[in-house]
């Protein structure tokens, strides 16, 4: 009552007043019992009734009552959408476009309704990015650009030609909108620019810094030595690498550090010293680091126990032992020519997996796996699956796994319900090079001094075909900061799929198959494809292990076809300081151009200066390429081995074969005298012709070869298709043209991939693997076979088919047998069969 008048308001109206005046806003409330007043109707609003696929908005019911009155009833109606292939609605009205089209949006209170007409529009720009962010180039250089958008369905598209880029500074950097060139920015002078790309009225940009000459890289060499416990001591030497190509040795001026200081320590002047290790442990790690400002390289060092009885072994990392592929394991004292024979060894226990093993078994020693040390083998399977087995016995507490991962769950950054690649069926051509499944197929790489196994996995996801690089834990099969990383890339080129001047990685139709490599803080991965079914090129990606930021990248045919990086599953083969060697399949090969634009069936050496693209230093094409091309004889179905240093006029070689059999032998530090990379008048037509502008070339004298050679005691076995298993002899750093000693027993399709077991230049032995009897498209499936050769006489001693008790499963074509601390590890179709001394 306010003076003598009296005020009469319904139940609702009170409320909301009240509400009004105690939260100075508007307050959602339902009609008391005796509000009387019926709902009329429902007006459906929205901030826009056209929205852009992709674009959620929230959409408000609000009913009119017979008294005039209004109320919200967003949250109290029943909300549906006429055609949710256009547009979905929560409960609550919010309202996501997921399709062009239009659907009828309605609200539902009791029998009364509204609904209103939404129009769902072609998904819209809605931001661009600039890559790469903030880079620097010196006063003479060119940086590409690219340009992604990403649009209101969160889908992406390559913009870099279609987007109009700017400099703010032309003083400093130019930037190209020509044809063929769009994105590529040319310096002028030092300082800072702004680099926009913009579309419509969507921009991105980055900073461009312009400067005098900079240091690049760091090399830290040698790379993953390993030394004894106790006082040993390993001198290191730091290398800088400057923008404008010249070097410089910054061993007294870096900053050194050692991750496990107990493990060894490092002075200012890059020398480690080794810790003493405790009793039982084998071998223990640390990452040995120089820096200089923000820039820095590493080494990983491995200490062994000398009182061990494995002394000196540190265990198996990467394919085929070490960064140069050679196969050899020197420290393995415990299986000798004596006791490998048909009374003393044979099959100890056998592991079942998921998948066909074509990535190389991987052995760590001394792991603590929930609360227990482990010597493990780690196995990656085509199911796209890793399992981390005890390496010595499957009784008691190690009878089953010590864990295992799904990489293609969501633990691992896969997509619910992310399956493997059934190749056959979604390739649509017959293709039956990896069968029934492709997951994981290249040879992962371990870091022991941080515990991590990088691994690259394939696998089909709401349709899409993904890889992804991980970092997993070793200790627990989780996955690690800071993976995983979706791997993508493009180049500018108009080559096989390439679509508006940009060539891309194609997740379907290409596969990792090379083993990956970690060299001086870097994880490399080649990319070929699946039964040369196109459009494809050879893909070579760096990532930084810090960042999976990916640092560098080179393509073989940017303006063409082919040239992939199969070599049978070879890793990729690098040096001490860190050049990186790798040869390409048959594809498209440029005569014109020196260097070559187009790279198929070439060796090549590449360095990374943590540009965009990784640097060509060197390379070598065969004189019959186009023959070669023609025959899809590919030079690269072998891997680059290479040589320990040797005496004579060259001191660094490399060793490669392909499927035409030749055996290349080239000098790393100039490949081909005179820089004759490719002699197209000198060197005669195929058949008759030679390359004489390489050390020496060796023909006729094996099969063709879809495998690695390996080294041992100034020999190097080569093991072709269809072939013996042969020992060439070296002398002066030059090869045998013919080969000293021939196994009795022939390998047919595809070879074998033989790999030595020594105790220093002793006891050698020289293991291979039979996998003929693969299956499809072999003519027969059977199990592998296990064969182990004395060194230097190839005399038998030993395989898996003399007794019943031996056998191994099917066979995986490629297969590796890994050698570790007395046993033998042997992947196959359906397990992992380990042999030993019984």
């Amino acid at each position: 009552m306010v003076g003598s008048q009296h005020w009469t308001l319904r139940g609702s109206t009170v409320v909301a007043l009240l509400c009004a005046i105690v939260l100075m806003s508007s307050c959602s409330f339902s009609p008391s019992s005796n509000h009387h007043a019926t709902l009329v109707s429902i007006a459906v609003t929205a901030p826009s009734l056209s929205m852009a696929k992709g674009v959620s908005e929230q959409f408000i019911a609000t009913g009119t009552y017979s008294d005039q009155t209004t109320q919200n009833l967003t949250n109290s109606a029943t909300w549906s959408s006429q055609n949710t292939g256009v547009a979905t609605i929560t409960a609550g009205g919010m309202v996501t476009a997921v399709g062009t089209g239009t659907s009828s949006i309605q609200a539902v209170s009791g029998a009364v309704s509204g609904s209103v007409t939404l129009t769902v529009t072609a998904a819209t720009l809605v931001s661009i990015a600039v890559t790469p962010a903030n880079p620097t180039i010196e006063t003479t250089g060119t940086e590409q650009f690219t340009a992604t958008g990403t649009y209101s369905d969160n889908s992406t598209q390559n913009l870099t030609t279609t987007v109009t880029w700017s400099s703010s500074q032309t003083n400093i950097a130019t930037i190209s909108n020509t044809a063929g060139t769009n994105g590529l920015a040319t310096a002028v002078a030092n300082g800072t620019t702004t680099i926009q790309a913009m579309l419509g009225s969507v921009r991105g940009s980055t900073a461009l810094t312009v400067s005098a000459i900079s240091l690049q890289v760091i090399v830290v060499s040698p790379q993953n030595p390993s030394i004894a416990d106790n006082g040993t001591t390993q001198p290191f030497t730091a290398t800088g690498h400057y923008s404008d190509g010249s070097t410089q040795n910054l061993t007294a001026t870096a900053t050194w550090t050692s991750s496990n200081s107990s493990v060894a320590s490092v002075n200012a002047s890059g020398v480690a010293t080794s810790g003493t290790l405790g009793s039982g442990v084998n071998a223990a790690f640390t990452s040995i680091q120089a820096a200089a400002g923000s820039t820095k390289g590493v080494s990983i060092l491995s200490v062994t126990n000398h009182t061990s009885n494995s002394s000196g072994f540190a265990g198996v990392f990467t394919q085929h032992n070490d960064i140069g592929r050679t196969g050899q394991n020197l420290s393995e004292s415990m299986l000798t020519p004596t006791n490998v024979n048909m009374a003393s060894f044979g099959k100890l226990f056998s592991q079942a997996v998921d998948g066909y093993i074509y990535a190389q078994p991987l052995y760590v020693p001394n792991v603590t796996i929930a609360g227990g040390t482990h010597n493990v083998i780690y196995v990656a399977t085509e199911g796209d699956s890793v399992y981390a087995f005890d390496a010595d016995s499957n009784t008691g507490t190690n009878a089953g796994l010590l864990w295992y991962a799904s990489l293609i769950d969501t633990l691992h950054g896969a997509a619910a319900g992310a399956t493997t690649v059934n190749i056959e069926a979604d390739l649509d051509s017959g293709c039956t090079d990896l069968i029934p499944q492709v997951g994981i197929t290249s040879t992962p790489v371990i870091d022991p001094s941080s515990g991590t196994m990088y691994v690259e996995t394939k696998s089909k996801e709401n349709g899409n075909y993904i890889h992804r690089l991980h970092a997993i834990d070793i200790t627990t099969g989780a996955e690690k900061s800071p993976g995983p990383v979706v791997i993508t890339a493009s180049v500018p080129g108009d080559g096989d799929g390439s679509s508006g001047g940009v060539v891309s990685l194609d997740g379907l139709h290409h596969l990792n198959r090379v083993g990956l490599l970690l060299l001086n803080g870097t994880i490399y991965l080649g990319y070929a494809s699946h039964c040369d079914d196109s459009p494809y090129h050879g893909w070579l990606l760096a990532y930084d292990t810090g960042t999976f930021t990916q640092t560098s990248l080179l393509v073989t045919t940017p303006n063409g076809g082919l040239g992939g990086f199969w070599m049978s599953g070879a890793g990729v083969a690098a040096d001490s300081s860190a050049n990186i060697f790798i040869a390409s399949g048959n594809g498209d090969f440029d005569t014109v151009n020196v260097p070559a634009h187009e790279l198929g069936d070439t060796i090549m050496k590449v360095f990374n200066t943590d540009s965009s693209r990784l640097s060509l230093l060197d390379y070598f094409t065969p004189y019959d390429q186009s023959t070669l091309d023609g025959d899809d004889s590919d030079v690269g179905s072998g891997g680059v081995l290479l040589l320990p240093d040797q005496p004579g006029g060259v001191t660094h070689e490399l060793v490669e074969a392909g499927k035409e059999g030749t055996i290349y032998l080239i000098n790393r530090d100039q490949m081909t005298a005179g820089n004759l990379h490719y002699c197209q008048t000198t060197c005669g037509t195929y058949p008759t012709g030679k390359d004489t502008q390489i050390t020496e070339e060796v023909q006729g004298q094996i099969s063709g070869l879809w495998s690695t050679p390996a080294y041992f005691n100034d020999a190097v076995y080569f093991c072709g298709a269809g072939d013996n298993l042969k020992e060439f002899p070296l002398s002066n750093g030059l090869l045998a043209t013919s080969p000293s000693e021939t196994s009795g027993h022939g390998f047919n399709f595809p070879g074998c991939t033989p790999v030595v077991s020594a105790d220093g230049n002793t006891n050698g032995i020289i293991w291979s693997v039979d996998t003929s009897t693969y299956g499809t498209p072999a003519p027969t499936l059977g199990p592998a076979v296990l064969y182990a050769y004395q060194a230097g006489t190839l005399t038998p001693l030993w395989n898996s088919s003399q007794t019943g008790t031996d056998t191994a499963g099917n066979a995986v074509k490629f297969a590796v047998p890994t050698i570790a601390n007395g046993k033998v590890y042997l992947g196959t179709q359906t397990e992992l069969d380990v042999y030993g001394p019984k």
